[in-house]
């Protein structure tokens, strides 16, 4: 079994998601388009779709014109009823895909947030591993509305639409779930110029919320993750 999965930006780590897959013996097929690697014309033997984040925003096609081909890939995968799954502008690009309200240039969420389940939320496949809530780390200015005939899955205290879920398996993801420890430490050292205009005070504060907020973010994403990966066997 094969899973594709976008890199819509530079430095995309997989995180709890590629441990996922990796304990299920999937394989991954990774297609770095910012890199401008070709996206498949279709969606072939693929048992299901990993849309990752970027800086961009969804509607950069202009800057990023790959973007209208991985909302085809979204579509057809959903068509086809393969799990596909979105994070961060991974999500933007399946709420484009079905006709939700790309929502540009918000105040910057960013850090560990918690995530609250809706009372759909805490009964889906997926998103019950949420439980009563949990802090997940969070980085875009970006969100979305919700498309027609989605299930709203998850909020937080800054973001109404913080998950959604479309058909049986088709799920955006606004938080990086896959982001343990591991990835954030590697986003705050790679990404630390950027980060210091948004958040000057993050490289002070990472330790204490780092020892506050990682363990339970980290096991909460695990069980997203392998939540979703169990979609692609059944």
């Amino acid at each position: 079994m094969r899973v594709l999965a976008i890199e819509n930006y530079h430095d995309t780590p997989y995180g709890n998601v590629g441990r996922a897959l990796a304990d299920a013996g999937v394989e991954v097929v990774s297609v770095r388009a910012f890199a401008g690697e070709p996206l498949p014309d279709g969606i072939g033997d693929h048992a299901g779709l990993v849309v990752f984040g970027g800086g961009q925003n969804a509607l950069d096609d202009a800057g990023s014109p790959f973007l209208p081909r991985v909302c085809e890939l979204i579509r057809g995968f959903h068509a086809a009823d393969r799990p596909v799954m979105g994070i961060c502008l991974g999500s933007q690009l399946i709420a484009r895909s079905f006709g939700g309200r790309n929502i540009i240039g918000r105040p910057i969420e960013f850090g560990w947030h918690d995530v609250t389940p809706t009372g759909a939320g805490r009964t889906d496949p997926v998103f019950s591993a949420l439980g009563t809530g949990a802090p997940l780390f969070h980085w875009h200015n970006d969100t979305f509305e919700l498309p027609e005939g989605a299930v709203h899955l998850a909020t937080s205290r800054q973001t109404q639409n913080q998950g959604f879920r479309l058909g049986r398996a088709t799920y955006a993801f606004q938080f990086h779930f896959e982001a343990a420890l591991p990835e954030v430490l590697e986003w705050s050292q790679g990404f630390a110029d950027t980060i210091a205009r948004d958040a000057p005070d993050w490289t002070a504060r990472l330790p204490a919320e780092a020892d506050r907020h990682a363990a339970r973010a980290d096991a909460t994403g695990m069980a997203l993750a392998s939540n979703w990966v169990r979609l692609l066997q059944g």
